[in-house]
């Protein structure tokens, strides 16, 4: 149980006059100066991922090997940051309405590399969870699982691997919103077939390259949703300060842009990233008064591991106490277990 004593270490934007040359051409073609980190994201991936990928695509060329290393190097260091890249460029623009059509590198050319095809994350994200809530009507609400269950959370993710390229579009229809449904077939169906068409040229490369961090990616977005939301009061299922979780000072913040701030973000999705700690200090108060659950130095999916081997007694020692409500470490447990029962509506 941390300290009611609050210190952020988390990212905040640094203003600087002094742009190099480089800076200063990507500067101007950015809606918002502040995510300049994310062009030297994209320079990254561009220059040191794309290449390699190639290269394991080549018929000929391929190593079972150097595809390992590929994908551990890949998947640890830049899928991350790629996702949550994404995830902000959803809620707001990346670039200048003149130049949009840059914003498509990063949907149809970086994105299938990290298991992204094009559209759905902005269709899913944007689209339908933000609007539902984690209610009944979001297709990844996590409200009817015990969300300490492991097996709860394979029934959640098969569930999602499985249906949701017919769930989503179906949502969209019914909701009167048919181009996002077509957006989301094209996007869904045209990465399969880019799928399909590797595997015939090379099926070792279009795992390496392409399934396995689809599969991956998809597994980690479901399980980092379900620690967002995984403790839940059950009589406000509604409320952002009581069915989502808010992680502080963790190294996921100050790789993936903040994203631990998960009740601010849901409170004012439109909010730029390096805002959200301030946000969050500003507004202390109001979290006091909600009980929400903050920990410290923990993400979203580590949450989500220790939520699966039940190690509360872990939990409880990263869980913030900002309203000084709670005596010691059992009272905080009996809190964090209660908050992960079922709940039937």
């Amino acid at each position: 149980m941390k300290s009611t004593t609050i210190s952020l270490r988390d990212p905040l934007y640094k203003r600087t006059e002094k742009y190099n040359l480089l800076e200063k051409f990507f500067v101007q073609l950015l809606h918002d100066e502040r995510d300049l980190p994310f062009i030297y994201l994209c320079l990254k991936v561009t220059f040191l991922v794309l290449p390699f990928s190639m290269y394991l695509i080549i018929p000929g060329h391929f190593s079972f090997w150097i595809a390992t290393i590929y994908l551990i190097f890949n998947c640890s260091i830049f899928m991350p940051p790629v996702v949550l890249m994404t995830h902000s460029t959803s809620h707001r623009k990346f670039f200048k309405q003149k130049y949009r059509y840059l914003n498509y590198y990063l949907i149809w050319i970086i994105g299938p590399f990290y298991g992204l095809s094009p559209n759905t994350f902005f269709a899913h994200h944007i689209g339908m969870h933000h609007i539902e809530n984690n209610l009944p009507n979001d297709l990844n609400c996590t409200i009817p699982y015990q969300r300490d269950s492991i097996i709860d959370f394979g029934i959640y993710f098969f569930k999602f691997l499985f249906f949701i390229i017919f769930d989503l579009p179906r949502y969209f229809m019914k909701n009167n919103r048919s181009y996002l449904a077509k957006k989301v077939l094209f996007g869904e169906f045209s990465f399969i077939l880019l799928c399909l068409a590797l595997i015939f040229i090379n099926w070792q490369s279009a795992l390496f390259v392409f399934i396995i961090p689809c599969l991956l990616v998809r597994f980690l977005m479901l399980a980092g949703n379900w620690g967002e939301h995984a403790f839940i009061d059950a009589h406000h299922v509604e409320n952002f300060y009581r069915n989502s979780v808010t992680n502080i000072n963790c190294l996921h913040n100050r790789r993936c842009f903040n994203n631990g701030y998960h009740i601010g973000h849901h409170l004012r999705p439109g909010m730029h990233w390096t805002e959200l700690p301030q946000d969050f200090l500003k507004n202390i108060h109001c979290y006091i008064d909600e009980k929400p659950v903050i920990f410290e130095g923990l993400d979203s999916v580590l949450v989500w591991f220790h939520l699966m081997i039940k190690n509360y007694r872990y939990l409880a020692s990263r869980f913030v106490d900002i309203g000084n409500r709670y005596l010691d470490q059992e009272e905080v447990i009996a809190f964090l277990k209660e908050r992960t029962k079922k709940i039937i509506m």
